[in-house]
Formats: structure tokens, sequence, C-alpha cells
């Protein structure tokens, strides 16, 4: 079997953007997805063991009873390794050598919402500060202390998105959030100057019109709501205080035990998932790649046995190649030439080592008069 080596203009390297959808739809605490519906299995009621609007992280556990589930383990040893939902005291105390240190699956993730207000911890404001404050020269309302309002002190809806569904950064400009009363679109925010600055741009006429409801830290992951208007007067719910709808309320049922059954929420954006590609260039020069060791490359009811004795071994020499070119009469036959089909071609390491193979969909005919270049292409 030949081996060739790539050479340096047959690697090439690149990244390719691109901008996954994602739509989140909230009402009376139920979340959902990308409106996907929740699938049952043949052994579980829900396939991936994850509540609706969550996704699996590894999808190990796919329709498998809850009492399988697998799960990560380690045993513990001298190399001192441990999960990290066991603490150094813990592993030191509670655990012997030889002992299985196991974590849980499936892992899961979603967006989730918190009301920073004056009966909670601001912590999770205050460590964004310097983030915030970064993004300051975009937009003023980014300031963590401006005349726009001071942000250790007001109250913020704080959502937060995980990166698993954005990849490297939100798409600026992407992010939409609509809210409804019964049904009815009472509000609808946009960044149509992809400042980070939610404006609302509808209903016409609704209440708050124009004005700037919060910020999006598209790097971080975070949409920092502070739109504290009323966007209908005559409706009043208990988003843990009872109020009027407001922007800071946005999704507040998925925070706990709220119950909001007027309101519902939609959350879309855009990702931006950065994914490397290589591609290869596998070259079948001319002349060359024209013998194969498949047994229907010779002729028919040949042996094949290699000749051998106590002093020798020798393959047989006499064999007669196939010969496969048409011809329009079935004697004589058209005019030998050594023919090959190419259908996989081996990428090996240095080492030689078969670390892929590329499947061609249609075998190619190779005569010694024909070269081809193959492109393969390898994404991460």
């Amino acid at each position: 079997m030949p081996f060739y080596k790539f050479g340096p203009n047959d690697l090439f390297f690149n990244v390719i953007k691109t901008y996954p959808q994602c739509k989140f739809f909230i009402h009376s605490g139920n979340l959902h997805y990308n409106n996907r519906p929740s699938h049952s299995g043949e052994f579980a009621v829900n396939i991936n063991h994850v509540p609706s609007g969550y996704i699996s992280l590894y999808e190990a556990n796919v329709d498998r009873p809850s009492g399988q589930l697998i799960y990560p383990f380690i045993s513990k040893n001298s190399t001192n390794i441990a999960p990290r939902t066991i603490s150094t005291e813990s592993y030191n105390t509670s655990f012997s050598y030889g002992d299985e240190l196991a974590g849980t699956y499936p892992l899961s993730a979603s967006i989730t919402k918190t009301l920073v207000d004056g009966t909670v911890s601001r912590t999770r404001i205050t460590a964004l500060q310097n983030v915030f404050n970064f993004y300051t020269p975009l937009s003023r309302h980014y300031a963590y202390t401006s005349s726009f309002g001071d942000k250790s002190s007001q109250t913020i809806g704080l959502v937060s998105i995980p990166s698993i569904f954005y990849g490297s950064t939100i798409k600026r400009g992407s992010v939409n959030l609509k809210y409804y009363i019964t049904g009815t679109l009472v509000g609808e925010l946009k960044d149509e100057g992809q400042r980070g600055e939610l404006v609302q741009t509808g209903p016409d006429g609704s209440p708050g019109s124009g004005s700037v409801a919060g910020v999006v830290l598209y790097d971080e992951g975070f949409v920092a709501l502070t739109g504290s208007w009323a966007l209908n007067t005559a409706i009043t719910e208990a988003y843990g205080i009872t109020d009027n709808p407001k922007w800071v309320y946005f999704g507040q049922t998925i925070s706990g035990t709220v119950e909001a059954p007027y309101s519902a929420w939609e959350l879309e954006f855009k990702g931006t998932n950065l994914v490397p590609v290589r591609t290869m260039l596998a070259h079948a020069p001319i002349g060359e790649l024209n013998y194969s060791s498949n047994p229907t490359y010779i002729g028919h009811g040949q042996a094949t046995t290699p000749l051998s004795g106590a002093k020798h071994f020798r393959e047989n020499d006499q064999l007669t190649i196939k010969n496969t070119v048409s011809s329009s009469y079935p004697d004589p036959t058209g005019s030998f030439k050594k023919a090959t089909y190419i259908s996989k071609i081996g990428v090996y390491d240095e080492n030689r080592n078969l670390i892929g193979v590329a499947k061609l969909a249609t075998p190619v005919k190779k005569t010694e008069e024909r070269g081809f270049t193959f492109k393969l292409k390898l994404d991460f």
C-alpha cells in the first residue's frame, strides 16, 4: 500500500463562523427551548432525563432506565485527583485508597432568571461591576453608576445564558425580548443599534416605547433588565411581589415558585460559533496507484495461493489482471489498460498509525493516464 506525504500546499486551516438560533418561551414556570417537544422513550418518560427547556451536555443516558444511568468515576489513588464536587477535606477524611469517587450524569444547562432587589444578595451584580464599566464607551446605560441609574441599589432582572447556547459570543443586535399578557404583546425589546441597549420598539404607542429597558453583556452571556415602568396598569400579578407587569420581572416564573399565569415571555438571540476546519488535499498521481491487492483485481478462477516449501516462499507471478476496458463487441474485448477504483482514502500520522478514513460516495476509476486530487475537510 503506497503512502504519500502531505506537501506544504496540501494543508489548509481556517475557521467557519456560524450563527445558531436560540429561542426560549416561558409561561407559568414552564420553559421551552426552540419549540422542542418532550420526547418519551421505551425506558424513560423523558428520553434525555433533563427538564423541558434544558439541554443535556453529553447526552450519555439517552432512553436509559432511571436506575441504570451511566456516571463518571475515578478511584482514589496517589494522584489525589477528585471530582470538583468533592472537597479536599472530604477527600482526605471520608474516602480510603481504592474507593470509587463518583459523579452524576446527565449534566444539563438552561437560562436562569434572578430578580435582584432589596430582599436578595447583590453579589452577582457587584461581580459584574467592572464588566459594566468596560462597556461604557458603547453606551452610558452600561455604567455601574450614572444618571441613568445606580446598579448598586436599583432593581435589576438578571437573565443568565450559559455559553453552550451561544458559543464564543452572542451576535450583536440579535437579542429580542417579548412580553405577553393574556396572549397579547405588550412590549418588545431590540438592540437595533448593536450597542447593547435594549430599546422598547413595540407595540407602537405602548408605555415606555422608545426607552432603554436594559443592556446585554454579549461576551459574558447576561441580560440586565432595569425597565421599571408598568407595561399594563390594569393587570397585577405575583412576581415575588404583587405588581404590574414590568421588564424587571421578565421570565420570573422560572426563578422558583412564582406564579404569574397572565404573563408569558419570549427570549430570542443568535450565537456566534467558531468551527475550526482543516482542509487536506490528497493526490493520486498520473501513472501511480494502478495496482490493487483486492482479489477482484485479477481474473476470475486463478489460483492465488503462494508457492511455498522448506526453503522458499514465492507468490504466483503468472496471474493475469482482469481487463475492465469496455468494448462494443463481446469478442474481441477492448485493449487492456490497468485500472483501479478508489473508494477510500486513509489518513495516517507520522508513525503510520491510521487516524482517519474518508469514504467516497461513488468509487472513482483511476487509469494510468489519469491523475486526481481529493479534497478532504475535517471540522472540530
